[in-house]
């Protein structure tokens, strides 16, 4: 277990990083009864089961970025457990993919009724037959949380195979529109087969340095986070851009932070507008609301809207991917909502915190025949039943209220830290508990990770040097102090 340096006086939370009546919400008890009231630590992480665990897993499978082997029958709430029985404060829960935290009743209890869970046990191909009352679901689950402006949906079973398929209808309405209308030609439909234009047309979508969008072929060729993802992989040589990156913090940084947008908006505008003369016209623009996985870079509300009066200046589609932001964990059920668009994105993707893949898009979007969105579950009507279930308690319990004002604590208490520690600390930013901050340097931040397990908090990194943190949407303003608290003693003993 990690010790503080013995000349380091022991400093309590400041009033500042602590929960205030103007910033406290209404819930005064954990959101989950029963999760533990602090982290319990028995042992290093991982440990012995785990270790053990991990070493008989391996003779079957290459899974090397395991970190530890949990006990689900345990965790509950905000709390992890591992197999050898240490209860830790998650600030990670699965990469972000936990909505309501362990085990929360309202999910418990889903599939109690039978034809939940005949939903779950008669999994259909619901592209070719769907139940009764599927239509039903999808305006009753997807819909009532679909992004202003879009009421098209599509469901699917990632991330990647999301951003795969929204791809298809970049290119689809590029190609229509080059069509004029008009029937697949016989060379079109022959040419296709063996990936030959002109069926297999020269077409590509723009990316952004430090993006990530999956690991499917196209969703990596847009992925530039980190080389083990893509190196070896054939992929297409689609176009890559500059995403801002910021100075902190951001009020001191005005003017020099405005040219980062302008610059950046220059170059990718100059990427569409040449992409015809090079050969290869870009149909679309993937961007992320914030680069999670790239460093929990930030965009600003000018960015955005550059972008999105771009792709309106070239009629070409512009795809927000929500697959880490959808859900509430900036505190809006979609992040993009923060950024004051003229109108809405054309196409979003999602996943993670919404429990099954998929993409909302405009009408205009929809492809003229059928089986070109398509495969064979397109989904999953039993992971609609516990989306459900989430969407109720998130509006039940004000969820989004909560991580608002858990996020203020967070924020300001990172803030604090900082300007406490600079040697260690830099670039505080976050929206709701969508938090992060530097360190000085990548193998810092990965000691402080390391220590924070060892004091019963998980959190992850991301980027070059980066501590990310994705609570649940239950994460609660005394769960924030603890995670603060335990930050500082770290920071302390470095």
């Amino acid at each position: 277990m990690m010790k503080l340096r013995g000349d380091m006086p022991k400093i309590q939370r400041l009033l500042s990083t602590a929960t205030s009546p103007a910033k406290a919400t209404s819930q005064s008890k954990p959101y989950v009864v029963g999760e533990p009231s602090g982290p319990t630590m028995k042992c290093e992480v991982p440990g012995p089961q785990s270790k053990s665990l991990l070493a008989d897993l391996s003779k079957i499978q290459s899974m090397d970025s395991v970190h530890f082997f949990a006990d689900y029958d345990k965790s509950l709430g905000n709390y992890i457990v591992d197999v050898d029985g240490n209860e830790m404060l998650d600030m990670f829960t699965q990469i972000s993919s936990v909505p309501i935290g362990y085990n929360h009743p309202a999910l418990l209890s889903a599939f109690d009724s039978p034809s939940a869970m005949r939903v779950l046990v008669n999994r259909p191909a619901l592209g070719v037959y769907p139940g009764a009352d599927w239509a039903q679901k999808l305006r009753d689950v997807m819909l009532s949380a679909a992004p202003p402006g879009l009421d098209q949906v599509t469901t699917m079973m990632c991330g990647s195979c999301s951003n795969e398929n929204a791809f298809k209808l970049m290119h689809f309405k590029y190609m229509e529109k080059l069509r004029e209308g008009r029937t697949f030609t016989a060379e079109e439909m022959e040419s296709c087969m063996i990936n030959q234009a002109p069926g297999t047309p020269n077409l590509s979508v723009l990316s952004f340095h430090g993006g990530f969008h999956g690991r499917t072929i196209a969703s990596l060729a847009c992925t530039h986070s980190k080389y083990i993802h893509k190196i070896d992989v054939p992929l297409p040589n689609w176009p890559v851009s500059d995403f801002p990156r910021y100075k902190y913090p951001l009020e001191e940084n005005i003017r020099e932070n405005e040219e980062e947008d302008n610059r950046c908006l220059a170059l990718a505008e100059e990427a569409i507008a040449n992409s015809g003369n090079n050969g290869c016209p870009i149909t679309g623009v993937i961007v992320e609301p914030i680069q999670a996985e790239g460093g929990d870079h930030h965009g600003s509300n000018k960015w955005f809207q550059g972008l999105q009066q771009i792709c309106k200046k070239y009629d070409i589609v512009y795809l927000i991917d929500e697959v880490q932001t959808g859900g509430g964990p900036t505190g809006k059920m979609w992040c993009h909502e923060w950024f004051d668009l003229e109108d809405s994105p054309d196409i979003v993707t999602f996943s993670k915190k919404m429990l099954t893949g998929g993409l909302y898009h405009k009408p205009e979007l929809r492809p003229k025949q059928p089986w070109r969105i398509f495969n064979t579950w397109v989904g999953d009507p039993g992971k609609l039943i516990l989306l459900d279930a989430v969407l109720k308690t998130i509006k039940k319990d004000d969820l989004l209220g909560n991580t608002l004002a858990t996020g203020d604590i967070l924020l300001s208490g990172l803030k604090d830290l900082e300007s406490r520690f600079p040697q260690y600390l830099k670039n505080t930013r976050g929206r709701g508990t969508f938090c992060a901050i530097d360190c000085d340097t990548g193998a810092r931040r990965d000691d402080v990770l390391a220590k924070l397990r060892s004091l019963g908090v998980h959190a992850g990194g991301c980027g070059e040097a980066a501590i990310r943190l994705r609570p649940a949407l239950i994460f609660q303003p005394w769960h924030a102090n603890i995670f603060l608290q335990k930050l500082e003693d770290v920071l302390m003993a470095q």
